[in-house]
């Protein structure tokens, strides 16, 4: 695994966009795989700032996102539909079309994962952009996913509940599920790029870089991927240096 550790927040948002670029400029047709959450924001905001001022195109780009609440939709200004959207799509030049994501209102949750393996098998990911929770999950793949998982459908846990209330008015509004590229989806891709900011997150990079393989911490699969690279500021890498 290649580790660059960055100053601050902005310093790694802009090395993550670096990457992201060179992909679309080498591969004008690239999957994107993506990632919500605050940890991307500024990845993305670099992105649209290329592409307002260079002019990168995403036209024939294709993209699939990690997760998706069930329950909600782009109805809902928490939903990863209208996240994505508002965060990225509506800066680029990209094709609505052509941007995938679980249905979080599908009725039937397991057809609906199946189908999503089944997208992805026809759009594998040139790169996976990741983020890292505070225990060591990737995507919705709390510790304890097996790591030949694929979309699935989790039940999250008071930790994640919790992390992810800052975004919510209120933590009773938090779905308590949500849909999940599994830890198999993750590895199928080309290129990894994981990236992590901040103090509360240095135990979860420990474990990805440099503790034992093992679901207790599920980015820790990461080690086995041949072209991963973590992407962090100092106070993430505070325990790896």
């Amino acid at each position: 695994m290649k580790v660059i550790i960055c100053k601050d927040y902005e310093e790694m948002s802009k090395k993550a966009a670096e990457t992201i670029i060179a992909v679309v400029k080498k591969n004008p047709s690239a999957v994107l795989g993506l990632a919500t959450g605050s940890t991307p924001i500024g990845t993305y905001s670099e992105m649209i700032r290329d592409h307002k001022e260079n002019g990168t195109s995403y036209k024939g780009v294709k993209t699939v996102n990690l997760d998706e609440y069930v329950g909600l939709d782009i109805n809902s200004d928490q939903s990863y539909v209208y996240f994505m959207r508002h965060n990225l799509f509506y800066g680029l030049d990209i094709d609505l079309a052509n941007t995938h994501i679980e249905n979080g209102k599908a009725e039937d949750k397991e057809a609906e994962c199946r189908k999503y393996d089944e997208l992805l098998k026809t759009l594998v990911q040139d790169v996976q952009v990741l983020g890292i929770g505070s225990n060591g999950h990737i995507a919705f793949n709390e510790p304890f996913t097996p790591f030949d998982s694929t979309t699935h459908v989790v039940d999250l846990t008071e930790n994640t509940i919790k992390d992810n209330s800052r975004l919510f008015k209120s933590i009773d509004e938090v779905p308590r599920q949500a849909f999940t590229m599994g830890l198999k989806n993750i590895m199928d891709a080309k290129k990894i790029l994981i990236l992590a900011n901040g103090k509360n997150k240095a135990k979860a990079v420990y474990g990805l870089v440099k503790g034992e393989v093992t679901t207790e911490v599920p980015a820790s699969i990461l080690q086995k991927h041949p072209d991963c690279t973590l992407i962090c500021d100092e106070e993430a890498a505070a325990l790896i240096k």
